[in-house]
């Protein structure tokens, strides 16, 4: 049988399974992937990692996120920090900020002196096609001069009712709903149906952010092709753009999740966003695949 080495880490909760590709390449199937997903026969995580060498002369490394569906995606700022833990732990760098190629383009994490790992994330978008989202099929009001969208899910069931939100693309889409309660927050209901809905072409990671203050929310995150998760880092540095895109929030941003608390820092429209926050390793291991 084949085996793949893996290392197990996680981010506020948001759990990865890192594989080195970099030294030697690894080349998994979307079945395979699946199988070391499931936490009943496999290992277990949120997203699966790759880390392999750049295509891209500017950058120094190059990464693949995966969810445990098999499938493909394009940013994971959870995944990003602890990326960068690992190739420096695996002894691929010393250096402590370093430049990585994506499927969405370039990020640069860096490894601060209290272990803690800050990521320029890119500058986030708030145009329908960036995500891409179809906006023409939604209600569109503008409160404040920012467009908010409404959706219709109606699923002959649980939900039928009217949902707003605004758009943001971090790399990967996202909509950011703006709830009274994240803790009473319908996430399961509302999430699964507004992941798929055919507005968003490829999908969309939803989020249920509670604004508490001008510096602070309490938000969690559906994340396509996983459900929820105990954090998300893009969905983190969504949630923070929309609210101080909005004027909800001023400063320093501090973003409370079920697995913890993730800072973010925007200086407006045009630049990039950071996010810092921790980076964990659990253990390392072996794992035999089916033939």
């Amino acid at each position: 049988m084949r085996s793949v080495k893996f290392t197990k880490m996680h981010g506020l909760g948001n759990d990865f399974i890192m594989i080195n590709a970099y030294t030697t390449p690894v080349e998994l199937s979307a079945d395979d992937i699946r199988y070391l997903g499931n936490r009943y026969c496999g290992v277990g995580f949120d997203q699966l990692l790759i880390v392999e060498k750049p295509t891209l002369s500017e950058a120094q490394f190059k990464y693949r996120i995966f969810n445990t569906d098999g499938g493909e995606v394009q940013q994971c700022g959870n995944g990003a920090r602890c990326f960068a833990r690992f190739v420096q732990d695996e002894g691929l760098t010393q250096d402590n900020t370093f430049a990585v190629e994506t499927l969405k383009g370039i990020i640069r994490p860096t490894i601060k002196e209290n272990g803690s790992v800050q990521v320029d994330m890119g500058i986030p978008l708030f145009e329908p096609m960036s995500l891409p989202f179809l906006s023409e099929q939604c209600e569109i009001t503008y409160p404040n001069s920012k467009p908010l969208y409404s959706l219709n899910l109606n699923n002959d069931s649980s939900v039928n009712e009217m949902v707003s939100f605004g758009v943001v693309s971090m790399g990967n889409p996202h909509a950011v709903i703006s709830v009274p309660s994240s803790e009473l927050a319908p996430v399961q209901q509302v999430g699964a149906l507004l992941e798929v809905h055919p507005a968003f072409p490829e999908r969309v990671n939803v989020g249920f952010a509670y604004f508490a203050n001008d510096h602070q929310i309490h938000l969690r995150v559906f994340e396509r092709g996983v459900g929820e998760t105990l954090a998300c880092g893009t969905g983190a540095c969504a949630a923070a753009a929309e609210g101080l895109y909005r004027g909800f929030l001023q400063g320093e941003v501090e973003v409370y999740m079920k697995g913890g608390m993730l800072t973010v820092e925007w200086a407006g429209e045009g630049h990039p966003l950071l996010m810092t926050g921790p980076a964990t390793t659990v253990f390392r291991g072996e794992c035999e695949l089916p033939s």
